[in-house]
């Protein structure tokens, strides 16, 4: 199978980059040293390559009403064009299509940035609800070629502690409009150095910092400047790393089409409140929640954390870990895990490691925000 590439594709291979297979997307896992790409977004300013997610614009004079039904998190939140909202989108049967940030442009545009493995899914299934209530929406994917998108945006993360004032060392022209955006916000930038820039105060490490969206021509070259002032590159085990740290879900592994989203920790983006009906409401209504999500940190020594060992309650309930890793922040063994709902923040579970039941601590979530270690 021919994989994938990105517009920074080649970049990433000048830079000695090791590459893998993600999804079918041929991308960079680590750049050197992983853990100093984790540590640089930590402390000072790290970036990813993350154009293998989709851009998806939604118009019309029905979008709004269109999400009202399609997203499980709800877009009247969204008043004042320039704001964001973090959301699922279910399946009839309450199962998680994908999760996605959708942004406020004007009552006739919105804007979608899905993950990079569904977002063919994502495009199909919002396409065929579209016809299925015709509301008339124009639905645009914008990542790769084609005839209605002859000039894909790319997407580049910029995140750490120091990460908005390179950016704007690099892109000045949107620092004015940037520089008081709250964090889920985004403006629109035209006539940079490196052509339209959508700059979103949003991020999947924990740390302050931007998401950039310019034109795929241009995208190298924004890349480049920013290394040159100083910004790190970081591939996909930093950015794992980091996301867990910040107790942030990855789709296809802590959730996914068969998953209850309450029972992922997602409860607090379903909005169960209004009338308002969407895709899988009633599904969520009549299961309820099942199980519990929460953080572990391992407290003996024998081995890692991770995804699909078997976490067993007091009570001899079990669950499984849904993600884990070293955390180089907190130099300790962390994961993500699906528990019983008897298991509790302050609990003691075992965690099936090879032969051995090791002790971890049940922990509120997240582990790491802003560079500072909240999980003890």
């Amino acid at each position: 199978m021919t994989l994938k590439a990105t517009p920074l594709n080649s970049a990433h291979r000048s830079l000695g980059a090791k590459m893998v297979d993600f999804g079918g997307w041929d991308m960079p896992v680590n750049y050197g040293s992983q853990i100093e790409e984790h540590n640089a977004v930590r402390t000072d300013a790290g970036m990813f390559d993350v154009s293998h997610m989709c851009v998806v614009d939604l118009k019309g004079a029905n979008v709004r009403a269109f999400l009202r039904g399609l997203l499980a998190n709800n877009v009247d939140k969204l008043q004042v064009p320039g704001k964001a909202l973090y959301s699922c989108m279910l399946n009839p049967e309450g199962g998680v299509i994908d999760d996605l940030i959708v942004y406020y442009f004007s009552e006739d545009w919105f804007r979608l940035v899905v993950n990079a493995g569904t977002a063919e899914k994502d495009v199909a299934w919002i396409s065929q609800q579209n016809e299925a209530t015709g509301s008339g929406v124009t639905v645009t994917q914008r990542r790769d070629p084609s005839e209605e998108n002859r000039d894909p945006i790319a997407l580049v993360a910029v995140q750490g502690p120091n990460a908005r004032v390179k950016v704007w060392q690099v892109l000045p022209e949107t620092q004015a409009a940037s520089e008081a955006l709250k964090p889920f916000n985004v403006v629109i930038v035209p006539g940079t150095a490196f052509g339209e820039a959508m700059v979103a105060r949003t991020g999947y490490t924990g740390e302050d910092g931007f998401e950039i969206g310019v034109p795929a021509s241009q995208v190298e070259a924004l890349w480049n400047a920013l290394k040159d002032a100083g910004v790190k590159p970081a591939g996909l085990g930093a950015r794992d790393t980091l996301r867990l740290e910040a107790g942030m879900n990855l789709y296809g592994q802590d959730m996914d089409d068969n998953i209850n989203p309450l029972d992922a920790g997602l409860g607090w983006t379903i909005d169960l409140v209004s009338e308002r009906d969407f895709i899988g409401k009633a599904a969520l209504q009549a299961k309820g929640q099942q199980a519990n999500f929460v953080g572990l940190i391992l407290r003996e020594k024998g081995g890692i954390l991770r995804a699909h060992q078997k976490v067993v309650a007091a009570s001899g309930n079990a669950g499984e870990i849904t993600s884990g890793t070293f955390s180089p922040s907190m130099q300790q063994a962390i994961a993500l895990a699906r528990v019983p709902l008897d298991v509790a923040v302050g609990d003691t579970v075992h965690v099936e490691i090879r032969d051995k039941k090791l002790a971890a601590s049940v922990v509120k979530l997240p582990f790491v925000r802003n560079g500072k270690v909240l999980a003890v």
